[in-house]
């Protein structure tokens, strides 16, 4: 759901989808095809104002979250790919195929170069590797990468 922050200069006031006052404010927002005061539409669960949190809102059980309490009630924990260790469902990630990893676990398993974005990486046997450990383990197998 995107939050819309309107100016309605010459129109009549709408009215507040949280506080049934009208709206007689400079601007308002738009959210769940409903009109808003910036201080209204909150997070049902920290109360933070949504205006201001950023540009996207959820809404479940009749319940309107942030990000973070969203993911919290209703998202899905799982375990990083590289520690094992639980990553909670509002941590940020990074994929590989199915495999999801810790921002500080998205290195090089066998030299620990972390990557930046635009550098290659490589999944071979469920392990991340650089392009260097990448290529070093196929010479070893006997698979010379062809260079073009």
């Amino acid at each position: 759901v995107i939050v819309d922050q309107k100016v309605f200069p010459d129109t009549k006031p709408k009215g507040c989808a949280g506080c049934n006052r009208k709206i007689k404010d400079r601007y308002l927002l738009k959210a769940l095809d409903k009109y808003w005061h910036e201080d209204c539409l909150k997070c049902a669960c920290c109360d933070c104002r949504l205006g201001e949190v950023g540009s996207t809102l959820y809404t479940k059980a009749n319940l309107i979250l942030c990000r973070r309490d969203y993911l919290r009630l209703f998202g899905v924990t799982g375990n990083c790919a590289a520690c094992s260790k639980l990553i909670p469902a509002f941590e940020m990630v990074m994929r590989a195929k199915e495999n999801v990893y810790h921002l500080d676990c998205f290195a090089c398993q066998l030299c620990n170069q972390r990557f930046c974005v635009g550098d290659k990486f490589f999944l071979k046997n469920n392990m991340i590797l650089c392009q260097t450990d990448y290529e070093e383990g196929l010479m070893k197998e006997g698979y010379a990468p062809q260079v073009r």
